[in-house]
């Protein structure tokens, strides 16, 4: 019984190898579950175009947004295991657990991942009349205004949100959550004297940081940005510990042969140490990382736990989906 259990293993094996030496034979589809223009698709569509130079099939960018990344994500979970459907992912995907109930899929069990492709920086920015000009000033300063200071979000949920619930766990904050139909009207209403601060990507706030409409307190990443290198990690500023990367990579439907995921491991890491991509990134304010799939599925198990632990702090009610 288990020299026949132990064959059907090596056939099932030498199967997957063979279907991987094949692969890809036809085009290969990458949904993203956000609408075109925002950094995930840039990104997304970068590496698509490289993957279809290297491995001389067309790969193609199917956006399929709604119900915050949930539909175009139980999409993915659905399609067949054979690496011909591949799913962008971010850093919303680890926190829809904790915010809601009956998901039609399991981020942990339902993917197998690929490769973590970006780091894209949060920074914490205030208007330029704020009287703090570094984090620990602005923590003094909410603290000695419980409830009174205001911060904007892209919307409950999200990872602007979520990046600066940790902090006021983190520090014992008091302030309000002002949560906008995405992060440009928040960083807008900032630069207005409207809200006192948020959380925001490094794409969207570089430039008016550089023109001096914004202030910069800190950055959420565990290392500086190349973008903003005279910016602090929170954690270098006073908030040991804190972090709260707004990453994305690439995933696959789980069962999908260990092989093809190797390959496509291969490649995109490949394509994310050329000088060409990572100048293109660092342009997006996105750090290239890479890695092995065994050190992204770490890292979405990881990010999931944290997620919780600050949904659970933060009072939010958990929904059904």
């Amino acid at each position: 019984m288990k020299a026949a259990f132990a064959l059907l293993i090596c056939v099932l094996a030498l199967q997957g190898a063979a279907r991987a030496q094949d692969y890809p034979s036809r085009p290969i589809r990458i949904i993203d579950a956000y609408p075109p223009g925002g950094t995930s698709d840039v990104v997304a569509r970068i590496i698509a175009q490289r993957l279809t130079e290297n491995l001389r099939q067309q790969v193609v960018l199917d956006n399929r947004p709604g119900g915050n990344a949930v539909i175009g994500t139980n999409l993915a979970a659905k399609a067949p295991a054979d690496g011909y459907t591949l799913l962008v992912f971010t850093s919303t995907l680890t926190i829809q657990p904790s915010l809601y109930k009956n998901l039609p899929y399991d981020v942990r069990k339902d993917f197998a991942p690929i490769a973590l492709t970006y780091n894209i920086t949060n920074v914490l920015v205030v208007n330029p009349s704020t009287p703090a000009g570094n984090l620990k000033d602005f923590i003094a300063l909410v603290r000695a205004k419980p409830g009174m200071m205001s911060y904007g979000s892209g919307g409950t949920g999200t990872g602007t949100h979520l990046a600066m619930e940790l902090l006021r766990s983190m520090a014992d904050l008091r302030i309000t959550h002002v949560p906008y139909k995405g992060i440009a009207p928040a960083v807008a209403d900032i630069v207005g004297g409207h809200i006192d601060c948020a959380f925001a990507t490094m794409s969207s706030v570089v430039t008016l940081i550089k023109a001096g409409k914004l202030r910069a307190l800190a950055v959420a990443t565990a290392q500086r940005s190349s973008a903003l290198p005279e910016v602090p990690t929170a954690d270098e500023a006073g908030v040991a510990g804190y972090v709260s990367p707004n990453a994305g990579g690439v995933l696959a439907p789980a069962k999908t042969p260990r092989a093809i995921v190797s390959r496509l491991n291969t490649e995109i890491v490949r394509i994310l140490e050329t000088k060409e991509i990572r100048e293109r990134f660092t342009a997006l304010g996105a750090e290239p990382v890479g890695g092995t799939p065994e050190q992204f599925r770490a890292f979405i198990a990881s990010e999931i736990e944290k997620w919780a632990r600050v949904v659970k702090a933060s009072g939010m009610e958990t929904q059904t989906w």
